[in-house]
């Protein structure tokens, strides 16, 4: 339980430093990325969806703890499946909502 309150907190900072601008190192493949490909992304929304998908992350993680439920199987098939849809949303907006036209 210790962990999941851990990992709930650190991805609740993480949203916070890339809503304030300062967690562009965060993001995985831009921090990588050449100055030609970054100017194809538009940098703040690529900051709030990550942002968000951190705090939902954080959220179907540390509910099930406050709520006490989390030694139920079915809360871990649950929190598998919520963030495996948070994850595949995330993509599809990066690469569609976040891109420059």
């Amino acid at each position: 339980m210790i962990v999941v309150v851990i990992i709930s907190l650190a991805l609740i900072v993480a949203a916070i430093m890339l809503i304030m601008g300062k967690g562009d190192w965060l993001i995985a493949g831009y921090n990588t990325a050449s100055e030609e490909e970054r100017k194809t992304v538009n940098i703040k929304r690529l900051r709030f969806v990550m942002a968000l998908s951190m705090l939902l992350t954080a959220l179907v993680i540390i509910v099930p703890v406050l709520m006490g439920k989390i030694e139920d199987r079915n809360t871990g098939i649950n929190m598998a499946f919520g963030i495996i849809g948070i994850c595949l949303i995330t993509v599809i907006l990066a690469n569609t909502w976040c891109k420059r036209k």
